[in-house]
């Protein structure tokens, strides 16, 4: 494992955004060969693994990640210089091996695949929520140059923080203002208003929606939900509250859309912060299980740039959600 003793996280006092800040360590040498294909003599850690099902799916395997932005060791011993916080990069980072196969992508999996690859997914996230110090854990998908894919072989990523992302911040902060407001879920809401003018609707299943959001921040941006309400991915996962048959041909559906039209994307799961570390102070997880709702965002990066805009945060798109869920509707999925 590569040594990350001498990263820190930062954070900006203004924007509340951490940032892990050092020298990039010097990648280990395969000398050719994937670390994640069977008999690799370089293979990494493995913390978990799922053989395969009666429906041909798996084997799956959580490894660590051969240059780990977290470290499971140590506590975070957060401390201040003059007004800036800083805290040690306690974590866990997890590469999730989709396939033993080198050649085979999600979208080119079956669902019998797809559904290990989650179930996997959501015991891991499951297993690293049972370690107090850890505040979020999430699961992601970065695919393709640029959007800055590691390895060649078919995998996912987890990532255990001892704080919660600003962005998932914004949402837990407009899900819980929204609750204590009308007492209903903010997504459910917004889902009931897509489903009664479905414009901007890519595919319905009885339990999942895949959408192009009403504010898209790219041309073609994709969110994945549950129907009902659900706050929890891992949860209703493991409990077989969900379909989860029709939640790996709906992930496929949407990857094979979003992969006609972009050669790269990211793709990340928003799902509840870790409940079992109360907080007394921000008071996010009083009301999450009731105001919070899952879903993964996919975000394709085309070739052609959309009009960048000077502030960040103010985002432009010049293809609007209803043109990009039309498209996407027509698209050949299989």
């Amino acid at each position: 494992m590569v040594d990350l003793w001498n990263m820190e996280l930062r954070k900006d006092p203004i924007t509340r955004s951490w940032v892990i800040v050092g020298d990039e360590p010097e990648r280990p040498a395969h000398e050719g060969r994937c670390p994640f294909c069977p008999g690799s003599p370089n293979q990494p850690q493995v913390i978990a693994t799922l053989g395969a099902n009666d429906q041909g799916g798996g084997p799956v395997m959580s490894v660590v990640h051969p240059a780990p932005l977290y470290r499971v060791e140590g506590e975070p011993q957060r401390h201040s210089e003059g007004i800036y916080d800083v805290m040690n990069t306690v974590g866990a980072h997890e590469v999730l091996v989709q396939s033993i196969r080198h050649d085979i992508e999600l979208w080119q999996s079956s669902d019998a695949e797809i559904s290990q690859f989650l179930l996997l997914a959501a015991q891991r996230i499951q297993d690293l929520k049972r370690d107090l110090r850890f505040k979020y854990v999430t699961l992601f998908k970065n695919h393709g140059a640029s959007a800055g894919q590691e390895f060649d072989h078919p995998i996912s990523q987890i990532t255990a923080t001892t704080f919660v992302p600003r962005r998932v911040l914004y949402e837990l902060r407009a899900a819980r203002d929204f609750y204590a407001d009308k007492e209903r879920c903010v997504f459910c809401d917004t889902l009931n208003q897509e489903m009664r003018t479905p414009d901007r609707i890519v595919e319905t299943g009885a339990d999942y929606i895949s959408l192009c959001p009403f504010a898209s921040r790219i041309p073609y941006e994709l969110w994945l939900m549950p129907r009902r309400h659900q706050s929890s991915f891992e949860r209703s996962v493991t409990s077989g509250a969900g379909n989860l048959n029709e939640l790996s041909a709906m992930l496929r559906h949407t990857l094979q859309r979003v992969i006609a039209i972009a050669e790269s994307f990211h793709m990340v799961l928003h799902t509840v912060p870790n409940t079992y570390q109360k907080s007394n102070i921000l008071q996010y997880w009083k009301t999450v299980d009731e105001d919070y709702h899952w879903h993964f965002e996919i975000l394709p990066i085309l070739g052609t740039r959309a009009k960048p805009y000077f502030l960040k945060e103010v985002y432009y798109t010049n293809i609007s959600s209803e043109v990009a869920a039309e498209r996407l509707r027509k698209l050949t999925v299989k």
